[in-house]
């Protein structure tokens, strides 16, 4: 039988092999894109953050040239500091106003590339072991996806922590070093007992550590069943040694496990937001 009577279900072997190039250029190009625009939102924000300093610094500056006029005295640094200042304020507004257009382009660039990658995708016959293929590749970007989301709510969790562990010694510190009526050391003891509270809150409500630690468990459990549907092992390997599952249905076992693990990862963080939620109407 020819390839090209194959039934009206199943494409022949050189068209699935071009629709499996489209899909991957497609996917290169989106990733190039996406890498592209977040690069140009990190500028942006540099850009903001450049702005902003500058505008304070010229208030700063503004002012103390205007209490060195009235004080008679020389003011010539003062005015070369503002004359700086604003032209770097106002270089930055422009570096904005540019970039912003090019965030807007490529984000548009962007929603174009995602729609071709799931036209790509369409293509592809997913009964077929090529989509299952392409299923169980694209597990390790979740993998990736969630690990980074481990990793940054671990940072948050840790440096909040931080936050409160040296904030509440430095408190008592403070606290027994003020025998007499220090109003420096009393303001620094209340504001520093304010940001070890609001800390303690934010880590309380939005629990950085669970989310955490789900995520990263989850990651786990797909790396491991990617592992073992591709070399065979545990549940993957078959009923014996002598018939092992063919790759079609070892796919398909995987693509079963990856889902039940994400339908658990949402319900996890939709537990986390119940709870959250719970305990702030409780206080309230």
């Amino acid at each position: 039988m020819s390839q090209e009577s194959i039934g009206p279900n199943r494409i022949s072997a050189t068209d699935e092999a071009r629709r499996q190039e489209e899909y991957r250029s497609s996917v290169k190009k989106f990733d190039e894109i996406e890498d592209d625009l977040r690069t140009s939102r990190t500028f942006q924000r540099i850009y903001l953050l450049c702005l902003l300093g500058g505008i304070i610094l010229t208030f700063l500056l503004g002012y103390t040239v205007i209490v060195g006029l009235w004080k008679s005295q020389p003011v010539f640094t003062r005015w070369a500091g503002l004359v700086i200042v604003n032209c770097l304020w106002v270089a930055m507004g422009v570096a904005l106003w540019k970039n912003r257009k090019k965030v807007v382009s490529r984000t548009g660039e962007l929603r174009n590339a995602l729609q071709d990658r799931q036209t790509a995708a369409a293509k592809l016959p997913l009964d077929s072991p090529s989509g299952l293929r392409i299923y169980r590749e694209a597990s390790l970007d979740l993998i990736d996806q969630y690990r980074k989301s481990a990793n940054k709510n671990r940072r948050i969790h840790n440096a909040f922590q931080g936050v409160i562990i040296t904030g509440s010694i430095v408190t008592s510190t403070l606290a027994a070093m003020n025998e007499g009526s220090s109003q420096v050391l009393r303001l620094s003891s209340a504001s520093l007992s304010a940001l070890v509270g609001i800390s303690a809150g934010v880590t309380g409500y939005f629990k950085f550590r669970e989310r955490g630690y789900n995520l990263q468990s989850t990651a786990d459990d797909i790396e491991k069943h990617y592992n073992a549907s591709q070399f065979m092992l545990d549940e993957y390997a078959g009923r014996d040694d002598e018939t092992p599952l063919p790759e079609d249905e070892r796919l398909r076992m995987f693509a079963r496990y990856v889902e039940r693990l994400k339908e658990e990862q949402r319900k996890r963080e939709l537990q986390l937001e119940t709870s959250s939620s719970g305990n702030e109407e409780r206080a309230s």
